[in-house]
């Protein structure tokens, strides 16, 4: 097999600025995408969009010589993304429907990060995610309105409680395998969705309305955010807070990554039978895949629960699972940047192709099938691991 020359290696000022030029080219397609109304409009970026898809496809050294300058420049590329995401809000201004999209999108990328550690990393089907979503939704908000919980005490407490339901799915799916397994997950986050339906105590049909706003140091995330003298819309406390979220299960899905863990889920992934065979625990690393998609869709489930301060079971059905899975598929499996691409991209395409009214899931779908054919492993592939302590 003929193999591709991997290209030059960039000088660091050559990487430095193709890092930050990069960065600042995806923050501003991004701001252009939220920004437009007409629904041809949206047609003509994303057609734009597959162009430079499509070119990374037919010319591979491109994404080669990205992936080389933002390993040169690995301070570069952080301190440019904090500065895009911390100023964001700025550029948006008092328009509280891109913030809002923005937030859900956060909060998407942490769950499609959530179930990366399953689709991805080990080949798990987990159709629950939206479950272990909405028991940390339905935990944190029960513990506010009834006892009047802090917001920050009811994050651990809502993703312990999560955990504790992965592990409980997690345990009785190990038997299964496959297709078999998807249907036990399918089947977990249907009875979850008919519990909070039915139960009294949940609200039933109707939900939990008045959900506290949380606060700190004072200042409530419901009152406008004024930084420097600049007055923000208190859509902006969730989407900061959100963002901190989104670092958090970056943070923790490099770390898994790299680590033997990581390299358990990987092993299950590629064949099972010979992981078992080099003495992987199988079983202990599937169910704490459950319980690390879990704990981390729980934390999202809080934090949305505490933004929109109603929540009902219609926010957590079967159709959210198929969604984020989706958005890790599409992004590209067991790629950390893909993911959240994919969990950005298919929360922002469905609002702003409702232009075309009763066509808006037809064109979804044909985006939708356009860049898998473009990109059949996803927007970004994964890509082999790199050993050494660079990983």
């Amino acid at each position: 097999m003929e193999r591709r020359a991997s290209p030059a290696a960039p000088g660091k000022a050559a990487a430095a600025a193709f890092t930050i030029a990069s960065q600042l080219c995806g923050a501003a397609f991004l701001y252009l995408i939220l920004r437009v109304d007409g629904g041809w409009q949206v047609v003509g970026l994303l057609a734009l969009l597959g162009l430079g898809f499509y070119l990374l496809e037919r010319l591979p050294w491109i994404a080669d010589y990205a992936l080389a300058s933002f390993a040169r420049v690995p301070l570069v590329a952080m301190i440019t993304a904090a500065v895009v995401v911390l100023a964001f809000p700025f550029f948006v201004g008092s328009n509280t429907y891109i913030l809002h999209l923005l937030i859900v999108a956060e909060l998407y990328a942490v769950l499609a990060l959530a179930l990366n550690f399953q689709l991805g990393s080990a080949n798990i089907p987990n159709f629950a995610t939206g479950a272990s979503y909405g028991i940390g939704a339905y935990v944190s908000a029960l513990l506010a309105i009834n006892f009047g919980v802090s917001f920050w005490l009811t994050l651990p407490v809502a993703a312990l409680a999560a955990t504790l339901f992965g592990f409980i799915i997690g345990i009785p799916s190990m038997r299964t395998r496959d297709t078999y397994l998807a249907l036990v997950t399918i089947a977990f986050g249907v009875v979850v969705q008919q519990l909070l339906n039915n139960f009294s105590w949940t609200g039933g049909p109707n939900g939990l309305v008045g959900i506290p706003a949380p606060s700190l140091f004072g200042h409530s995330f419901a009152d406008p955010l004024v930084i420097l003298g600049w007055k923000l819309p208190s859509q902006a406390n969730f989407y900061y807070l959100s963002a901190a979220l989104v670092v958090v299960a970056i943070v923790t899905a490099h770390r898994l990554h790299g680590s033997r863990i990581g390299l358990a889920w990987n092993a299950l992934r590629a064949d099972e039978i010979a992981a078992k065979a080099q003495g992987i625990n199988v079983a202990w690393f599937k169910v704490l895949a459950f319980a690390v998609d879990a704990f981390l869709a729980a934390f999202a489930g809080t934090i949305y629960a505490f933004y929109v301060s109603y929540i009902s079971p219609d926010n957590f059905t079967f159709l959210v699972s198929v969604t984020i899975m989706t958005m890790v598929i599409v992004g590209g499996m067991d790629n950390i940047f893909g993911v959240i691409v994919g969990a950005f991209l298919l929360t922002i395409l469905p609002e702003k192709l409702r232009a075309f009214a009763d066509y808006r899931l037809l064109f979804f779908g044909v985006v939708i099938i356009g860049f898998l054919m473009i990109r059949p492993q996803g927007l970004f592939p994964q890509r082999m691991r790199r050993y050494g302590g660079d990983l």
